[in-house]
């Protein structure tokens, strides 16, 4: 069964090129080139992926993925755009992309970003007879089948690899990781230099789960090395 993307670009020619080359990793892929319309289409329509420019006429890319968050937290976003500032980029994680590659791209990569997202969900979605209700470490609570995370009996919310992010970490308590195993374990790929991708999600996470984000208690810095849920906090 082919998995259903939906392409928001309103370049006709890149939309065509994106939409040909899923077609050799057995995806299908619908173009829309506005905003709203692409808004529309997913709502109507069963979405497994959205590719998802960040200048759009009608309504930009940031407004559309933020209002897709709000409707779905699940469905894979991967944002392109054609502007090289580091911004707009956090900007686009911050509301809940789950990954970003800037024009020009070559395909092969972006093809490369597609499987890895689809892979990544397979990963954290395994059969429901293995699906953990709940983990606790502390104060801090996750419900893995409810996409739900509480500190101190408030309500956190976390973009998609926020979540995802924690999730692997808290079910991996004291095992270190390097920057690029994490990219490789939780966003499905590792390219050079997009290290950076890491660090700014732990530096977002951190804001929302750490009382003391300079002295975190859940995931430690290991210095020259990487990072780690902290084996110590006491889990039920």
């Amino acid at each position: 069964m082919n998995h259903s993307v939906l392409i928001v670009e309103d370049n006709p020619e890149i939309a065509s090129l994106i939409q040909l080359h899923l077609k050799d990793i057995h995806c299908d892929g619908e173009i829309v080139h506005d905003g709203v319309e692409g808004l529309q289409r997913f709502e109507q329509g069963r979405h497994a992926m959205v590719i998802l420019d960040l200048m759009l006429p009608s309504m930009g890319g940031l407004e559309v993925c933020k209002r897709l968050r709000q409707q779905n937290a699940k469905t894979p976003v991967i944002m392109l755009t054609s502007k090289a500032s580091e911004l707009d980029r956090v900007l686009g994680l911050e509301i809940g992309a789950d990954d970003y590659i800037t024009k020009p791209f070559s395909i092969p990569e972006l093809m490369a970003r597609v499987k890895a997202q689809f892979r990544r969900q397979d990963a954290f979605n395994p059969p429901a007879a293995v699906h953990v209700k709940k983990l606790q470490f502390n104060a801090l609570i996750i419900e893995p089948e409810k996409h739900y995370v509480e500190l101190d009996g408030k309500v956190i919310n976390l973009t998609a690899k926020e979540f995802d992010l924690l999730l692997y970490f808290a079910n991996h308590p004291g095992r270190v990781y390097s920057r690029i195993e994490l990219l490789d374990q939780v966003w499905g790929y590792s390219f050079e230099g997009y290290e950076h991708t890491v660090n700014s999600h732990i530096n977002r996470l951190r804001a929302k789960i750490e009382s003391n984000p300079a002295k975190p208690s859940y995931i430690m810095t290991v210095w020259g090395v990487g990072y780690k849920f902290n084996e110590w906090a006491r889990s039920h």
